[in-house]
């Protein structure tokens, strides 16, 4: 088995690069999962990976291999190498380099009556991985990322999404393009906007429904408002007018899981 003991080792430059660099990410088709969790729902979720990089002292060989039943190669790292390459703060002794997907709209299964979320724009990873937990929360049946700031294998987007980057259907696309995806499959826009709107709770999301949401700082832009089925709108009852995109979003969410019955 290989060992690496030194954080100047090429190959851990390397991964130190796919860690911080959207286009090494890019231009590898590889990214970095740091747990033991999202590694077992990354392989669930159909990623393959291609190494594993372990810290003997903490996480064994044995049980590497009841995470996957795929053939990867097994690296043993120092606690050196280990720390240079852990994102967090907790330790679980272990991180892969998994193959990444192309995220096309034309992968997306849906089923006879989908629920879709949708969000335009967002910039932090943060509030994409609470989005991606939210989705996954309500069980729905895809996650469509129009005009993305961030690659989506970008590691605080893994990190916050807790594994949930890998248990939902997830595209990525410019606004027009996913807007002429939900058109062509008879699915409802709902717009999450103050403009010419309706409070939300007063739609029916009973048949095929996407429902939109943009940044916390300008909203969703021109083109999703005039594509839109109805604009719809969540009543704020405080000083401030919008509220953190996640929170909106499962709002959304589950006013159209409770119509259709949970």
């Amino acid at each position: 088995m290989k060992q690496i003991t030194s954080i100047q080792n090429p190959f851990v430059k390397n991964l130190v690069l796919l860690q911080d660099k959207a286009k090494a990410r890019k231009q590898s088709g590889t990214f970095i999962i740091e747990g033991q969790r999202e590694i077992e729902l990354a392989v669930k979720g159909g990623y393959e990976l291609e190494t594993v990089l372990f810290l003997p002292e903490i996480i064994s060989e044995n049980q590497i291999k009841k995470l996957t039943s795929q053939q990867v190669e097994l690296v043993e790292i120092s606690k050196e190498v280990y720390q240079k390459l852990a994102y967090r703060d907790t330790t679980e002794g272990i991180i892969a380099i998994a193959k990444s997907k192309p995220l096309q709209l034309s992968d997306l299964k849906l089923s006879k009556n989908p629920l879709i979320l949708v969000a335009e724009g967002l910039e932090k990873p943060g509030n994409l991985g609470a989005l991606l937990r939210t989705a996954d929360a309500a069980n729905i049946d895809a996650v469509i990322i129009a005009n993305p700031k961030s690659d989506m294998y970008n590691p605080n987007i893994v990190r916050s999404s807790v594994g949930c980057l890998f248990t939902r259907q997830i595209a990525v696309a410019t606004s027009e393009e996913a807007i002429a995806y939900l058109k062509e499959n008879n699915i409802n826009i709902y717009c999450a906007t103050l403009q010419d709107s309706a409070t939300y709770h007063t739609q029916n999301y009973n048949e095929p429904t996407a429902l939109v949401v943009g940044t916390e700082a300008t909203g969703i832009t021109e083109v999703w408002r005039q594509n839109s089925t109805k604009n719809i709108n969540i009543p704020m009852q405080g000083i401030i007018d919008s509220m953190n995109v996640s929170v909106a979003a499962a709002i959304l969410l589950f006013e159209a899981k409770r119509q259709r019955g949970f």
